[in-house]
């Protein structure tokens, strides 16, 4: 019959129970009949995010990931195509070999000049001896001398050639290490394992030094960001054990610890002479998820999501039962 709407097929009573009583979980959750020294609020849950930037310029030649792909730390997510650098590189390489030869000369000169000194000197030597015996002019042993001072001038400057080839070459390989490096510069890996959140550029655009290309959140750091008033987030205990529970996935119970408490109030009034006035400070507290969980749910973890954070203000206290961990089997 036109008009006549159909009824829904009701759920299986197991179902049905199962539902009420998460409800009646979050429900009491949610009032305010929590035991003394268990604090209560609300949260969201965030992950460190590592930009990924290129240190120089130049062409996104390839980007290999999207946003919601995960990488792992080392890994290349895309490379940046510089010719330029490229042919700096080479031209440093080809001066390198240069440098190489004028020191091969330079030591061939060496040996010559050497050859020529040792020479020189021996005949100097004679000269002195036949001039003490008289058998030769004073002129010829001058001669001699003075020919012997050249070839030793002339071994000092070949010696000075070789080493200013020797840090020719120092220097070349020292532009052909810098290029090199840049050129590794140039492939953009992950800093940490994490999931693409945010894919800035396309392949074929060009980039500048420090522009984002890539943010990437770690998935081994994730938290939740809680606020406190002064009264509750100064009686916390840095390490101590918390509790998150996530709106979509109320029936699970996260093990966390107290990472972070601010050291400057977030709303600080003009005047905090008061008791009322002392009260609004609000200081912001960070839940650390446990690790060992990330490790075994980072698939799962999403962030943004919104939820309730529990926190003790004495780590005495125990968890009562409704807060016990409980995770997915």
């Amino acid at each position: 019959m036109i008009g006549t709407a159909r009824a829904e097929a009701a759920p299986p009573k197991p179902i049905e129970d199962a539902r009420k009583a998460v409800e009646t979980l979050i429900n009491h959750l949610r009032g305010r009949d929590m035991p003394d020294g268990i604090v209560k609020t609300n949260g969201r849950i965030e992950a460190t995010q590592v930009d990924v930037a290129p240190k120089y310029p130049g062409r996104l030649a390839t980007l290999t990931v999207d946003e919601g792909d995960e990488v792992t730390a080392g890994q290349v997510v895309a490379a940046i195509s510089s010719p330029e650098t490229e042919a700096q590189l080479r031209a440093a390489q080809a001066q390198v070999l240069k440098a190489k030869q004028a020191l091969a000369e330079a030591v061939a000169l060496i040996a010559q000049r050497e050859s020529d000194l040792s020479f020189a000197r021996t005949d100097y030597d004679r000269g002195k001896t036949l001039l003490q015996n008289g058998n030769i002019a004073q002129q010829v042993v001058d001669t001699r001398r003075n020919r012997f001072e050249a070839a030793e001038a002339a071994y000092v400057a070949a010696n000075a050639q070789r080493d200013q080839a020797e840090s020719s070459i120092k220097a070349a390989e020292a532009d052909v290490d810098r290029l090199q490096s840049m050129l590794v510069d140039m492939s953009l890996v992950s800093p940490r394992s994490g999931r693409v959140q945010y894919r800035l550029a396309r392949a074929g655009e060009v980039v500048a030094s420090g522009q984002r290309v890539l943010t990437i959140l770690d998935l081994n750091d994730v938290y939740m960001t809680i606020y406190l008033p002064a009264g509750q987030a100064g009686r916390l205990t840095i390490g101590d054990q918390a509790r998150v529970i996530a709106d979509p996935i109320p029936e699970y119970v996260i093990p966390a610890s107290i990472s972070f408490v601010a050291s400057d109030a977030q709303f600080t009034p003009k005047s905090v002479e008061t008791t009322e006035e002392r009260e609004k400070l609000m200081f912001r507290v960070k839940l650390q998820i446990d690790p060992k969980v990330l490790d075994r749910y980072h698939k799962s973890v999403k962030t943004g999501v919104r939820g309730l954070g529990f926190v003790r203000t004495d780590p005495k206290i125990a968890w009562p039962a409704e807060l016990e961990v409980k995770l997915p089997q």
